[in-house]
């Protein structure tokens, strides 16, 4: 296997030192090739592909900050290492500022060839390990991005099938009667539209983590009002959310909450010939993340007997959902009709 080398281009004016260096750095792996000015210097650079340069600062014509500087200008310039006979601090922070990547101080004996050597190599290294970032973040963000079209495949999929077992309890819904049967699968397709919504908004924002309640509540809305609408008895339901995301857990937990609350007012609010409307807000309470959510009708309210009709499945369904946003609940006594309130907390 064939040992790699590094090519290095070796601007100076000292021809002695030119031949010095490439003599003791050929037997170290190095292929030098020698520039006798910046101008030189620059055209190889142009033309030929180096690992590393050495600029010395003291030439005619074009000294090695100029130099250095039309260096750093072409595209995919290599390492440089800036050379001087001068130990000047200025000097080499001034290079360093101007692109170099390190400096050495000419000296006599063995001692430079090791300094140059040292710094090629920390150099090279420096290279190495941001060109394998860079690769790194590169395969991270493709990672990303496959993953992300992955998770909004798989959203817009599960969206589609939630979307197509409402369709078919819908169907089965409207071939039964009025009744409470009818009423339980109608319930039951409104739960699966809460997080069907949950999904195609997932699906359609690409934010796996929460969900945008000024957007969620509104299409969550028009569903139920559609479900519980007829010709004879129409239900308007109208929607406010304030501008504020929910993790998808808690926007699920809600959406479900509001089907069941929403669903109780469209069919025991009112009379079955008459229209109604039911409102639907949240609004944050504060900044440390507290919640109020209303659900709120103007009909015939809990009146004198406050016994439980239907089944009683969505009231328990409510209590069960609202613990699990830690809260219980609340029914406001003075409301002219029925307003359930819940508050709880961001997550």
């Amino acid at each position: 296997m064939t040992e790699a080398v590094t090519r290095l281009l070796y601007i100076d004016d000292d021809p002695a030192l030119r031949r010095l260096v490439e003599r003791r750095l050929r037997n170290g792996g190095y292929v030098v090739t020698q520039a006798a000015d910046g101008h030189e210097g620059l055209q190889l650079a142009a033309t030929a592909t180096f690992d590393v340069v050495a600029v010395d600062h003291h030439m005619p014509g074009m000294d090695g900050m100029e130099t250095l500087t039309a260096l750093r200008a072409l595209p995919d310039c290599p390492p440089i290492v800036y050379v001087t006979g001068a130990d000047d601090g200025r000097l080499a922070v001034a290079a360093l500022r101007a692109g170099a990547d390190d400096y050495v101080v000419k000296t006599v004996g063995e001692d430079f060839i090791e300094l140059l050597q040292t710094a090629f190599a920390q150099a090279l290294d420096r290279v190495r390990l941001r060109k394998a970032k860079e690769r790194a973040e590169q395969d991270l963000i493709a990672s990303n991005e496959r993953l992300a079209a992955l998770l909004r495949e798989v959203n817009h999929r599960v969206a589609n099938n939630l979307q197509m077992t409402m369709s078919f309890i819908g169907m089965q819904a409207s071939v039964l009667p009025e009744g409470e049967a009818r009423n339980a699968l109608l319930a039951s397709q409104q739960r699966i539209g809460a997080i069907a919504q949950v999904n195609r908004h997932l699906y359609a924002t690409g934010n796996v983590e929460s969900v945008a309640m000024d957007d969620y509540l509104p299409g969550l809305a028009r569903d139920l009002a559609d479900t519980w609408s007829t010709p004879a008895a129409p239900r308007r339901v109208i929607a406010h959310a304030d501008a504020v995301e929910l993790q998808t857990d808690q926007a699920v937990t809600l959406g479900i909450i509001i089907c069941e609350l929403v669903a109780n007012s469209c069919k025991y609010a009112y009379p079955s010939d008459a229209s109604g409307d039911i409102r639907v807000f949240l609004q944050r309470m504060d900044e440390d993340g507290g919640m109020l959510l209303t659900v709120e009708d103007d009909g015939l309210g809990l009146c004198s007997s406050p016994t439980i009709k239907g089944t009683g499945l969505g009231q328990k369904l409510v209590k069960a959902m609202a613990r699990g946003l830690g809260t219980v609940p609340q029914i406001d006594p003075d409301h002219k009709g029925l307003r359930v309130t819940i508050q709880f907390k961001l997550r």
